[in-house]
């Protein structure tokens, strides 16, 4: 078996589950009395909106208008809806044209007209939305805080929506009277919509309150602008119970526990045993990936809790706290880093993977790593735990000629893992 080629069938599995067509063939709205407006937001956003033109002008709906808000590189062509491409991680002023752009697309709409959500990640980068009194400098030294303290998506999101005109909610107020249907590809752990992308037309009861608590608590050190605006009351994200949101329909259409179930019956067609950990494992990510080693050396040893061959999967989204002078690389290869130092000598093969294609900010999805991954290193002249000390993950993988390229995949369902423990 050609392990690498094996592990990269299962990533091509999990992210086919995830199928902008797929995903929204079953799920389309009735065609309205008015208008159809179309806002997708998101790294997967454009092949949403173009997989969802399709199918609406095969139901024989009528014309339908709208925006496309996705990263840079990763616009696909649409016929009747407006592409438009910003930064991520961290916004920049095309984002802050993009998300006017959105406010515009929804102005003046009508009780008999239907705004369809397409979200996606990435959308809480891709749409910048400054409250009165800040600026988009501001948005981006709080995105950047959030980044580096290593925080769950969760915890970024809920103190993210505290700081917009446009997430928690904010965006589906904005088209009343008209019916706002979300239809939500979810890359969080747990799958709550009104998590993904924080939630631009998703409400939720995480208040004010509970955002501070969590600042608190984790010891989240964020700019005084940033802190003056949310301890003040006009912070507050709308009450899901507000009126501007009643008659309005939310369905989760893609996830990552659907994309590594497809991972698992493709593993065993090809006669290999699949073993699904969890698809909402979060933390940080060379420790996650030190859990990871250790079951996989209890495999390769012991033969418990499962007997090999066998391909361990699991999903979710860590994070990496970086440091005064970090390196290279995202989560899934420093999650990789974390695991080869813990299998070296063992018969395993792993591949993680961001589904969409990117890792971070480089140009990778993620790396494969092996038991011999650490000492391929050593024989470069290279010490494995000096890019430990750098959080350069990206550079030992890069090194060993090992990243994982395969460009924007047109979806976005979180990290995907794969170790496969092999028999000695």
């Amino acid at each position: 078996m050609d392990k690498r080629a094996f592990l990269t069938d299962l990533f091509d599995a999990a992210v086919d589950a995830a199928d902008p067509v797929l995903a929204l063939r079953d799920v389309l709205p009735p065609k309205p009395a008015g208008r159809t407006v179309v806002i997708a937001l998101g790294k997967g956003a454009a092949q949403l909106a173009a997989a969802f033109e399709d199918l609406w002008e095969e139901a024989g709906n009528g014309a339908l208008e709208g925006i496309v808000v996705t990263r840079y590189g990763y616009a696909a062509p649409c016929r009747h809806l407006t592409v438009l491409e910003a930064a991520h991680p961290v916004p920049d002023e095309a984002g802050l044209v993009a998300t006017q752009a959105v406010f515009d697309a929804v102005e003046g709409l009508t009780a008999a007209d239907l705004v369809v959500a397409l979200v996606c990640g990435g959308g809480s980068a891709l749409l910048p939305a400054p409250p009165e009194g800040l600026t988009l400098a501001d948005e981006q030294a709080l995105n950047r805080a959030l980044l580096a303290s290593g925080a769950p998506i969760g915890v970024m999101n809920a103190i993210r929506k505290h700081v917009s005109r446009i997430k928690g909610g904010r965006l589906a107020a904005a088209c009343a009277p008209a019916q706002v249907v979300s239809l939500v590809v979810s890359d969080v752990p747990g799958d709550d919509p009104a998590q993904v992308a924080s939630g631009p037309t998703v409400p939720d009861w995480v208040s004010r309150e509970d955002a501070l608590r969590m600042i608190e608590t984790r010891g989240i050190v964020l700019p005084e602008r940033i802190m003056a605006h949310i301890e003040a009351e006009a912070a507050a994200a709308p009450n899901p119970l507000d009126g501007c949101f009643e008659g309005n329909v939310v369905r989760v259409v893609a996830s990552a526990r659907l994309s590594l179930e497809a991972a698992a019956a493709r593993a065993e067609a090809a006669g290999i045993p699949a073993a699904i950990l969890s698809d909402a494992i979060e933390g940080e990510a060379a420790v996650v990936g030190g859990v990871h080693a250790a079951i996989a050396r209890e495999v390769a040893l012991r033969g418990r809790p499962f007997r090999a061959p066998v391909v361990i999967l699991s999903g979710g989204e860590t994070t990496v706290m970086l440091g005064d002078n970090p390196g290279r690389g995202g989560r899934n290869t420093a999650f990789l880093l974390g695991l080869a130092q813990g299998i070296e000598g063992l018969p395993v093969t792993a591949l993680a993977a961001d589904t969409d294609g990117i890792d971070g900010s480089e140009d990778n999805a993620g790396a494969f790593a092996d038991g011999e991954s650490m000492a391929r290193l050593r024989a470069t002249g290279q010490d494995p735990r000096g890019f430990v000390h750098r959080q350069d993950p990206y550079g030992a993988f890069e090194v060993l000629g090992d990243l994982f390229e395969p460009g924007p995949t047109g979806t976005n369902v979180n990290d995907f893992r794969a170790i496969l423990v092999d028999v000695r």
